[in-house]
């Protein structure tokens, strides 16, 4: 069966019934927050909020003191500090219109990264939202900090928030494309999620003269999204990807980018370059990871 006869399964899987969102009590993870709850809305999710801390490794012989004390005290001290969030976030929700959402709290201590991954297997989570930090927060997340550890390391959807991407009615959704096959599935999950928005979706291929993508094959793609009225696929020439996206994201008025997880590296060229007006722009921009 090739990939353009699989539009109702993946669209049909892609509601998200569980959203995770870890939280560290920063305005960043805050914002995320925000992102999740009016998906939760949306989709009459729940949200699944993670906050997780680390112990400390005691020296025994430098410091001979109880261990489960230290312990016990560090998680008690985190247990507080997120139990006298909630009211904090229960407030946000109310504002929003969406304290009708179902909220599940879950404390641990370890890697964050590898008790999302726990978390997103044991309760059957379908999304995941995370805050970054801004410029610097891009420059983190696509080279192996937490995000781009949890964008590799996880099978779900990762939607990437900057704290400086402050929630408004998301109309336009991005999505970057090679007109490969597996390239299909994604696009399918992006219309789907565009559709519950009430959003258009535009997709963009950068042809580039070394490009091996045919006339046909574009053809090929229209003609099969034809029936699809809010999509618009974009052909643009130029050597320069990196430019012709970011030109694309400021002109096009794009409220949230989707690609896939196969342009990792092209992540890292598009996000550490600071130097024009045109990126720090688009720095606002949520990223939506899809995986292959």
């Amino acid at each position: 069966m090739s990939a353009f006869n699989c539009t109702f399964e993946f669209i049909k899987s892609y509601f998200m019934k569980k959203i995770l969102v870890p939280l560290d009590f920063s305005e960043t993870s805050d914002n995320a927050f925000v992102y999740a709850l009016e998906l939760a809305k949306l989709f009459k999710a729940e949200l699944v909020l993670l906050h997780t801390f680390d112990l400390p490794i005691v020296d025994s012989q430098s410091m001979p003191i109880n261990y489960a004390t230290i312990y016990d005290a560090i998680e008690l001290t985190n247990f507080e500090h997120f139990r006298d969030k909630m009211p904090m976030l229960r407030t946000m929700a109310e504002a929003r219109n969406a304290d009708h959402v179902v909220m599940s709290h879950i404390l641990m201590d370890g890697d964050l990264v590898f008790n999302i991954k726990k978390v997103v297997k044991q309760e059957n989570v379908d999304f995941v939202v995370m805050g970054t930090r801004g410029a610097s927060g891009w420059v983190d997340s696509f080279i192996g900090t937490n995000t781009a550890a949890v964008i590799s390391d996880i099978s779900v959807p990762v939607l990437s928030v900057p704290v400086e991407a402050k929630f408004t009615k998301i109309e336009t959704i991005g999505f970057t494309t090679r007109f490969r096959e597996k390239d299909i599935e994604a696009l399918q999950k992006v219309i789907a999620l565009a559709k519950k928005l009430l959003a258009k979706v535009k997709c963009l291929y950068v042809k580039t003269p070394s490009s091996d993508v045919t006339e046909d094959t574009i053809k090929r793609w229209e003609s099969h999204f034809e029936d699809e009225a809010h999509l618009q696929f974009y052909i643009i020439p130029n050597e320069h990807v990196k430019t012709s996206i970011e030109d694309f994201l400021v002109n096009q008025e794009i409220d949230l980018l989707a690609m896939l997880t196969y342009k990792r590296n092209f992540f890292v060229e598009l996000f550490t370059t600071t130097t024009t007006q045109k990126l720090s722009q688009h720095l606002k921009t949520p990223v939506l990871a899809l995986h292959e």
